[in-house]
Order: C-alpha cells, then structure tokens, then sequence
C-alpha cells in the first residue's frame, strides 16, 4: 500500500491509489438478516441532492443519534457485516465498504481506523464541512455513526471509480477530450462553489485526481473533505498558516508546502495540477519517466511546454499522446491557459475558481487571467516564463 508518513504530513506516492468509489467485486449485500431495528430511508432525514449549486444547507447535528446518524448495526446490515465480497477500498484512513441501505439505496460506508488523532480530526471535519453543502459537482455525506470508538462515514455512491483511475490505470483505454473537459469543468465549478459560494468559506487542501469520482456520465464530484478547513474572512488575502502542512506530494502548492501558508488559492494549484493531468495523461509525480529525471516533477516540466504551446498555438508537445491530435485547439488553448494560471509560483497571481470556470467555458477571454500580473507581461505566460527563461511573448489566446 503506498501510504506513507513524512514528518506530519500524510500523502500517497505516484503509485495508484485506492479506488474506494467502485463497485468493483463488490456485491449488494443480502438485505434478509433480521432483528436489526428498522435502518429504512424514511427512519433519518437525507436532504435531496442538489442539480445546480443551490445554496449550502446547515451544519449537521452535533455527534450523537439523531438526523443523518447511523447506528453500527444498521451498517453492519447494509454492507453484509462489512464482508470483504463488499470492500471498495483501503488506505491509511481505514476501509470502505459498498452497502444497500433497506430502501435500495446505494451507499459508501468509510470506517476509519481507530485510536488516530488524525482520523478524528478528519471525521469531525467531514461531519461539519460536509454536512453544509450540497451541489452536484460535490459528494454528499449520508450521514455518519459514532459507536464507542468507531468512527464511520457514509457518502452516497459514486459507480464509475476515480479520475486517476481512468487516467493511468492500465489496459484502459484513452479517456476521450470530450469527457476531460467536462470532468475539469464539473471539478472547477465544485471547487468554486466551496471558495465563493459557502459562507464560511471552504478551502479542501487535498485536489487531486484521487478525489474526483465519477458518475456513470463521467460528471465529476469532488470528494474527501477530512483535510478540509473552514475561513472565516471574505478577503482574498486572508492567510491560514498551518504547522501540520497536510496533503498529498505533487499537488501541494509551493507555498503552503514550504511555510504552511493557506488561502484558497492553495486548492487552486493543486487543481492546476490536475489540469495538467488531464492534458497530459502524466502523473504529477513519475519517477519512471526519464523526461522528467532532471525535474521536480509534472510542473516543473510542463511550464516551459505549456508557453512553448500557448505562443505556437501547437499543443502536440503537452497533450497526452494517446489522444492523437483528437482535440479542438481552441478548448485546448482554454485548458492550457487554465493550467499555466493556476501553477503560477506566485499564489496571488492565481485566478480565482470563478474565473477558471467561466474561462473552460468560454465565456471570459483568456486575457482575463492575466488579473493582477504587471503591465506588459502576459499571465498565461508569466509561471511558465519563470521557471524556464521562456521570453516570447504572443497573442493571448482566445476563448472562442
């Protein structure tokens, strides 16, 4: 299992994770035990979800029995006594396990390992943060049971696995361009419903392909909200810093990686990275690739590729090959620009998620990126330029 502890931060290597959203192997558990209550749909409240970003609903009752809470029994039912015939997944949270709930409901069903600071930490973060929201792009907590020390989650079920998954599992074949820009698309709007949106605030700290499930329609739904932290400011300059730096090795923005520093603009590198992910087919950490031995990582390889392409308009050199050309240039040219915005060293210069949607929508030129770069610099170019000695500059490309 490639979980591993540095210092006190927690993150998976580039090896492939867990895929705790499929169900894969997993049976629907038999329903006909009996003697154990009456677990039915109707006996707790589970607001709908919701189609569009809505508003965010209240924070869920306090840890004790009541609406949205589970007894142990009750998902012992559901999952067939949390059988290995239903395990989804593991990690170094725990297990999940696919369950029925008695109206046909299917459900995910996180334990998490007990007698871990952390874990608690993570349960009540989820609990609280979670329970607020509700849009579709974001995976919605059934509820959660406390019985003695366990500590157990249960998110609606989300059939179609991981981005990563459908990215760099093998023998798959090449996820169409189509389908990557509506799961980049469904992920910056779930991303900017959490920064703009909720009040107060919400910063995720882990964006990762990990944490994009996917619905049978390939729609994407940001999940694992254990490492999330409420803000409490409306200003874009309000700074968190963190002694415990939390999140996974290649996603983490520079400067919460190096001094704890957290704003939402940390989320929207680690979006950026997933962006690259997208257009690539790289993983952001690869040992394996002798183009990236001289480099830290995706990044740092793709900044200079990314000006080299936006500047030419030839984006064979950044898209992943196993899409052969199979892409509109000027949706690429959005995703690209989106990407070089969102990994630029300096968190301020990085757009806002809000901007980030309306761009991959085409409904905001990509010159509107540029906000807060100096005069004469062009934003799209300016990470790139950075890191790579990269000087010529073009004409901005355009969303239409």
């Amino acid at each position: 299992m490639p979980w591993q502890q540095a210092g006190n931060s927690s993150y998976y290597t580039s090896e492939p994770q867990p895929q705790w959203q499929s169900d894969a192997n997993a049976g629907a558990p038999s329903m006909s035990a009996p003697g154990l209550g009456s677990p039915g749909c109707s006996s707790w409240h589970v607001p709908p979800p919701d189609t569009s970003s809505g508003t965010h609903g209240q924070p869920m009752p306090g840890l004790g029995k009541g609406k949205g809470t589970f007894t142990y029994e009750e998902l012992a039912l559901a999952t067939g006594d949390f059988s290995a015939a239903n395990l989804l997944g593991q990690g170094g949270f725990g297990h999940v396990h696919k369950g029925v709930l008695p109206c046909g409901r299917a459900v995910a069903v996180k334990q998490l390992k007990s007698g871990s600071g952390q874990g608690e930490r993570e349960f009540r973060a989820e609990v609280d943060i979670i329970g607020r929201v509700h849009h579709r792009h974001l995976v919605s907590l059934v509820g959660h049971c406390v019985a003695g020390d366990r500590r157990m989650l249960v998110y609606e079920f989300v059939p179609n696995k991981t981005l990563e998954f459908h990215l760099h599992g093998k023998g798959l074949p090449a996820m169409a361009w189509a389908t990557r820009l509506r799961i980049a698309l469904g992920a910056a709007k779930g991303l900017a419903y959490l920064h703009e949106d909720c009040h107060p605030r919400i910063i995720h700290r882990d964006i990762k392909s990990a944490n994009i499930l996917l619905d049978d329609n390939f729609e994407a739904m940001v999940a694992d909200f254990g490492l999330a932290k409420l803000t409490s400011g409306d200003s874009d300059s309000e700074t968190h810093v963190s002694t415990r730096v939390m999140g996974t090795f290649g996603y983490l923005a520079p400067e919460y990686a190096s001094s704890g520093k957290l704003t939402e603009k940390s989320d929207v590198f680690s979006y950026g990275v997933t962006l690259l992910e997208l257009v690539t087919g790289r993983r952001p950490v690869d040992a394996r690739r002798p183009l990236l031995e001289e480099d830290d990582g995706l990044v740092d390889w793709a900044r200079p590729a990314m000006a080299r392409a936006l500047a030419s308009g030839d984006y064979g050199g950044v898209s992943d090959p196993r899409l052969e050309g199979g892409y509109e240039p000027a949706e690429m040219a959005r995703v690209v620009a989106c990407a070089a915005a969102c990994v630029r060293q300096s968190a301020k210069k990085r757009p806002k998620m809000g901007q980030v949607v309306r761009a991959l929508e085409g409904d905001m030129s990509l010159e509107d990126l540029n906000e807060g770069v100096r005069p004469g610099r062009s934003g799209v170019f300016d990470a790139a330029a950075e890191s790579s000695g990269y000087r010529k500059e073009a004409p901005a490309a355009t969303g239409s």
